[in-house]
């Protein structure tokens, strides 16, 4: 049986609580890479649209120098410019790739809307080669859908 239902509503349940929204950033992410085995880095990113960057808010896993990322470059500044999420089953296969650390064999990012604006995006690496699903892609726009009612 999948752990996603129950994951769900944490996620809801730490929206709900009304405590500063870095810390419910960062409760998420260690949520989730304490809880899926796959999900070996976690990370929320939010956009400034004036510099077209991308700023780390909250991270779960290894510490990382990507702390801040043009737009365009990497999968994460990918998505901000397409406002699509984007799966990738080998990174090593993909030419913009901005590596964080050699263990990471697969990636996915969702982005997060807010009244159509793509304002951020959760970032998930794994060391396991194709390892996201339809079952992630999911969960993870479940998870953002929840985080932009605190940017509402």
């Amino acid at each position: 049986m999948s752990t996603y239902p129950v994951l769900q509503k944490k996620v809801q349940r730490m929206i709900q609580e009304n405590i500063e929204t870095r810390e419910t950033l960062q409760r998420i992410c260690s949520l989730l890479r304490d809880e899926i085995p796959h999900y070996d880095w976690v990370g929320f990113y939010f956009a400034n649209h004036q510099t077209k960057t991308l700023h780390l808010e909250a991270y779960s896993g290894d510490k990382t120098e990507h702390t801040q990322i043009a737009f365009g470059k990497g999968i994460c500044g990918q998505v901000a410019e397409t406002n699509r999420n984007f799966i990738v089953d080998d990174v090593r296969s993909q030419d913009n790739y901005i590596a964080c650390s050699v263990a990471v064999q697969s990636e996915i990012v969702i982005p997060i809307f807010v009244k159509g604006v793509n304002i951020g995006q959760i970032d998930i690496d794994s060391h396991t080669p194709r390892a996201f699903t339809e079952e992630d892609e999911a969960f993870l726009e479940f998870v953002c859908l929840e985080v932009a009612q605190l940017y509402v």
